[in-house]
């Protein structure tokens, strides 16, 4: 399978490697990253109403203090669409002072 020359295609590349099936659906996660929780829980509320990701979560890096907000999306992981998908969720993290820190897709146990 061949991927686009950029760090989507790289990913996606890497994840097709390690054997997960790229043409199924997944949970694809988008990590945005902010530097105070009042604006974390206004996305994290914002986006839990989004009809595209109602699954988040909001967590507190103990090493940065950074609070970071998982908003998962259930996708086929095609590089257009988590283009697309990418920068409409930062788009409204970008309105509430965050900003995106990639996406990943967990391994199947």
């Amino acid at each position: 399978m061949q991927f686009p020359d950029d760090d989507n295609g790289q990913l996606l590349s890497e994840i097709a490697e390690a054997g997960i099936d790229l043409t199924q659906f997944h949970n694809v996660d988008f990590f945005i990253l902010f530097e105070q929780k009042l604006q974390a829980d206004k996305f994290a509320q914002v986006i839990a109403n989004d009809e595209l990701s109602p699954t988040t979560q909001l967590q507190q890096c103990p090493d940065t203090g950074i609070w970071e907000v998982v908003t998962s999306v259930k996708m086929v992981p095609v590089h257009e669409l988590l283009g697309q998908t990418e920068q409409y969720i930062e788009s409204i993290a970008n309105a509430h002072e965050g900003y995106g820190d990639g996406w990943g897709i967990m391994a199947p146990e």
